[in-house]
């Protein structure tokens, strides 16, 4: 794999010139949060098509990021989504839980891709070629543009379920594990959007 990240499209341009057109880019978000699901999103463009927008969500600001997210939208050939809830992840573990949600975003895109870049040391099962690229949303355009997609995406979901349990502040914290989430833990007990799998502190059926 190449080793210089100040060019976003070296992995890409290597793959064109051996003949895969429809690259798509795959990166999750939500690995880590205490509540919540794990998204994946998987994004396809056209060739040499460059937003300069497009950069590592972890590395952009919220209104940046939506803004990216707006342009990936506009301009992509096709993107595919992957949602697993956490009573799967407590069912499965978080790892196959995410290998899972990027095995579901691929499906999900409306043209088949013919080469298939995932972000991380990692590969789901799929039918198609692929490669793993760790730190790929750091080094790679079309998984760059996919951890943005997904993070807006799930972003949204706790958001919206902020509104279901305003005591936990979902639309501040995301499911991770903050303090103040970790204190309304302790004095709330966890909700049914909690990842009972994981060490929340507190009695699973309820307050400590």
């Amino acid at each position: 794999m190449e080793k210089d990240s100040s060019d976003l499209f070296a992995i890409e341009r290597r793959l064109w010139e051996l003949g895969y057109a429809r690259i798509a880019g795959v990166d999750e978000a939500g690995r880590g949060p205490l509540a919540g699901p794990v998204v994946a999103a998987a994004v396809i463009f056209a060739p040499d098509l460059d937003l300069p927008e497009v950069r590592d969500s972890k590395a952009l600001s919220d209104s940046k990021r939506r803004a990216a997210f707006e342009k990936i939208v506009d301009s992509a050939e096709a993107i595919g989504i992957g949602v697993v809830w956490q009573n799967e992840i407590d069912r499965i573990n978080i790892l196959q839980a995410t290998l899972k949600a990027m095995r579901l975003a691929v499906e999900d895109l409306s043209i088949p891709p013919d080469y298939v870049l995932i972000d991380g040391n990692q590969l789901p099962e799929l039918e198609f070629p692929c490669e793993s690229v760790v730190d790929g949303d750091a080094r790679c355009f079309t998984i760059a543009a996919a951890s943005i997609v997904a993070k807006v995406i799930r972003d949204d979901i706790m958001i919206d379920f902020d509104r279901l349990y305003p005591q936990y502040g979902f639309a501040r914290n995301k499911g991770y594990g903050t303090r103040a989430h970790r204190e309304a833990l302790k004095k709330y007990g966890p909700c049914p959007l909690h990842r009972k799998s994981f060490n929340l502190g507190v009695n699973h059926g309820g307050k400590p």
